[in-house]
């Protein structure tokens, strides 16, 4: 790739990313909450229907974590950004400052296909742009203090790239399955415990 004139450090970049992410977390917080003066057959039927919210904030919480802590890897090793990765971490913070709608969507009316397939679709395409961002900077040794571990670069595209497969799988999976096809996110666990392997034997 052609080199592009730089502009600028990218601390105030990773500055920006850190709020939005802690601004979004917060946000999956505000559907949380019960009302007061419930007596106490109405206090527990409040808690079970709580219990939904409970489970999307928890599963929000997981992806939105996870992709801070990509996002902090892929800026460990940049002293410069251009205008490419600007555009594309401004795009990431618009999609992970929208997590929390999907979420709603999906504790409200979690039996609705269309919540997953909308959910699905706000994670796989931030984990896309998460790819893309890698990919690029990965390309771009003048924006970087150091050459990157070729393996550490082929893990963390493993891992992204199989997190956007599985919530895009989920979205034709919901449509015939219904809210059912969300078991499908499981998947994930055992390939990222097996990828977090692979990158400590790496280094």
């Amino acid at each position: 790739m052609r080199k592009r004139a730089a502009d600028g450090g990218p601390e105030r970049l990773v500055a920006l990313a850190d709020g939005v992410f802690a601004i979004a977390i917060t946000l999956l917080v505000l559907d949380l909450g019960m009302e007061p003066g419930l007596s106490d057959e109405q206090y527990h039927e409040a808690l079970r229907e709580l219990l939904p919210n409970l489970g999307a904030y928890a599963i929000s919480l997981v992806v939105l974590a996870g992709f801070w802590r990509d996002h902090r890897m892929l800026f460990h090793s940049v002293r410069q950004v251009d205008s490419q990765v600007i555009t594309l971490t401004l795009l990431g913070l618009g999609l992970a400052a929208l997590v929390p709608f999907p979420t709603v969507l999906v504790s409200e009316y979690a039996r609705e296909s269309i919540s997953v397939v909308v959910y699905s679709a706000v994670v796989a395409a931030l984990g896309a742009v998460h790819l893309a961002l890698l990919l690029l900077i990965s390309r771009r040794p003048w924006l970087r203090n150091e050459e990157e571990p070729r393996g550490d670069v082929t893990i963390s595209a493993l891992d992204m790239g199989f997190t956007v497969a599985v919530f895009a799988v989920t979205i034709p999976l919901a449509l015939v399955i219904g809210s059912a096809a969300m078991w499908w996110w499981l998947v994930l666990i055992p390939v990222k415990v097996w990828l977090g392997k692979r990158a400590e034997e790496a280094r």
